[in-house]
C-alpha cells in the first residue's frame, strides 16, 4: 500500500474521535415538530377549533395562515394535523393530513401527481393531461369514506403560476361521494390573495389565522425547550441562548433563524473539539449564516442588479454609507461601458435599488435635500468582502475586478 493510501486510511475514524456535545441535533432543525409549541397556544387552539368538525364527520372550513418566516406557522399546522389524525383513530373517524411544500411541488401537475401518490396511484412526473391527473387523484381519494386535510405550505409559490389548481381543489367536494377535502394554505405574503380569482379567494380564506412575530423573550423560551433535548447537559454557556435570541429578534422574530444559529454554533464548537458552546461561536455562526444567505441571494441576481450592487460595494469600500443614487449610477454607467453591457436609465436603476432593499442587501432611504428635491441614500446591509467575492464569481463581471472608480482610492491590492 502506498503512502497516499495510508494517509487517507482512518480519516473518518479520526474525525469521529471528537467531544460530542449534541444529544440530538435534529430537534434544532425546522423540520422537527415538538409536542408543545411555546407561545403559540392561541394559534393551536384557533386551528383546532376549525378542524374539530372533521372528528364529527363534517368538512372543516378552509383556512389561510399568514405570518412572516419563522413564526411557527408550519409547526402549528403539522402539530395540530398529527393530533387530529391521532384523535381520529381513537374515535374511529378516518382523518388523513397531507403536507405539501409548494416551493417544491410548484405546478398544478406536480401537486396533483404528488397527492395521488399518497393514495397509491402511480402517476408519471410528466406526460399526462392535467385533467387526467386530477381525475386519478379524485377517484383515489374517493375510494373510502374519509376526511383529508391538505396543507399547502408556501401556497403563494403555487399561485404565481396561476390559481387553477386552487380553483379545482376548493371545489373538489362537489365531485366527491364518500370523501371530504379541506385545505390549509400557509403563506408569508400578506398580499397574496389580491392576485386570486375572487371565487378562489372567498373559498380558500373561509377562516384566517395570523401569526405575529416572536419577541426576544419568546425566542429564548423556544431555544431553552429545544436545547434541553438537543445538547448534553451543561455544554452551553449561559450567554449563548440570550445572544441567539437577540440576533433572531432583530430579524423580525424569526425562531427558525434562532434554531439554525444555535445548531451551527454547536457544530462549530464540535469541529473545534471544544467542551462548551460559547458566545464567540454564536458570533462566528451569525457571520457564517449571514454570509451563506448573501451568497445565495447575490448568486441568483440578474446581471444588471449585480452591477448596481457592485457600484454600491465600490462606494462602501471607500468609507461611504450615505451613498446617493446619482453617485451609484455614475459608477454603474462606467462599469457597463467597460464590459459592453447596455446601460439602464437612472429611473430603472432606482427600481433595482428598491428591489435590493427588499431583499435586505441594501438599505435605501429617501432623504429630502430641501430646494434640491429628494434623493435616495443607500447603505450596504451585507459584508462587503463576501459580497464582492460572490459578484466576481460571475464571468461577466470578472473584468471589473481591477476597476477603480475615478476619484476613488485604490480598492484592490
Amino acid at each position: 500500500m502506498d503512502n497516499g493510501s495510508k494517509s487517507i486510511k482512518g480519516i473518518f475514524e479520526d474525525m469521529l474521535v471528537v467531544v460530542n456535545i449534541f444529544e440530538n441535533r435534529e430537534v434544532l432543525r425546522s423540520t422537527y415538530t415538538p409536542d408543545h409549541l411555546p407561545h403559540r397556544d392561541d394559534q393551536v387552539k384557533a386551528l383546532a377549533t376549525i378542524l374539530v368538525s372533521a372528528l364529527r364527520g363534517e368538512t372543516p372550513s378552509n383556512v389561510l395562515i399568514y405570518g412572516k418566516t419563522g413564526t411557527g406557522k408550519t409547526a402549528v399546522a403539522k402539530h395540530v394535523g398529527l393530533e387530529l389524525e391521532r384523535t381520529g383513530e381513537i374515535y374511529g373517524v378516518p382523518c388523513i393530513v397531507i403536507y405539501m411544500n409548494c416551493e417544491v411541488v410548484d405546478t398544478q401537475y406536480r401537486l396533483l401527481a404528488s397527492l395521488a401518490r399518497h393514495f397509491d396511484k402511480e402517476i408519471p412526473m410528466t406526460g399526462w393531461p392535467t385533467d387526467q391527473v386530477y381525475t386519478e387523484f379524485k377517484n383515489a381519494i374517493d375510494k373510502d369514506k374519509r376526511i383529508a386535510i391538505i396543507i399547502l405550505d408556501e401556497v403563494d409559490k403555487l399561485v404565481s403560476k396561476g390559481d387553477d389548481i386552487l380553483y379545482n381543489l376548493t371545489r373538489i367536494n362537489a365531485d366527491l361521494k364518500k370523501a371530504k377535502v379541506s385545505l390549509i394554505g400557509i403563506t408569508n405574503d400578506l398580499k397574496f390573495t389580491e392576485f386570486l380569482d375572487p371565487r378562489v379567494k372567498s373559498s380558500l380564506g373561509e377562516e384566517e389565522i395570523i401569526f405575529p412575530p416572536y419577541d426576544a423573550n419568546q425566542i429564548r423560551d423556544i431555544l431553552h425547550q429545544r436545547a434541553e433535548m438537543a445538547f448534553k447537559s451543561s455544554v452551553l454557556e449561559e450567554t449563548v441562548i440570550p445572544l441567539c435570541a437577540a440576533y433572531a429578534a432583530q430579524e423580525h422574530g424569526d425562531a427558525r433563524r434562532a434554531l439554525d444559529l444555535l445548531r451551527v454554533s454547536g457544530e462549530l464548537a464540535e469541529r473545534a473539539k471544544a467542551q462548551k458552546v460559547t458566545e464567540s461561536q454564536v458570533k462566528q455562526a451569525q457571520e457564517k449564516i449571514e454570509t451563506d444567505r448573501v451568497v445565495e441571494v447575490v448568486k441568483t441576481l440578474p446581471t444588471q442588479s449585480k452591477l448596481v450592487l457592485l457600484s454600491t460595494v465600490h462606494l462602501s469600500n471607500n468609507g461611504g454609507c450615505n451613498i446617493t443614487t446619482g453617485e451609484a449610477y455614475n459608477i454603474y454607467k462606467n462599469m457597463c461601458r467597460l464590459i459592453g453591457i447596455d446601460t439602464l436609465t437612472q429611473r430603472r436603476v432606482t427600481d433595482l435599488i428598491s428591489e435590493l432593499d427588499m431583499l435586505g442587501i441594501l438599505n435605501a432611504t429617501i432623504v429630502s435635500k430641501g430646494r434640491y428635491g429628494r434623493t435616495k441614500e443607500i447603505c450596504l446591509s451585507v459584508p462587503t468582502d463576501s459580497t464582492r467575492r460572490v459578484l466576481f464569481e460571475d464571468y461577466r463581471l470578472k473584468p471589473l475586478e481591477t476597476y477603480n472608480p475615478p476619484g476613488q482610492m485604490k480598492l484592490y491590492g
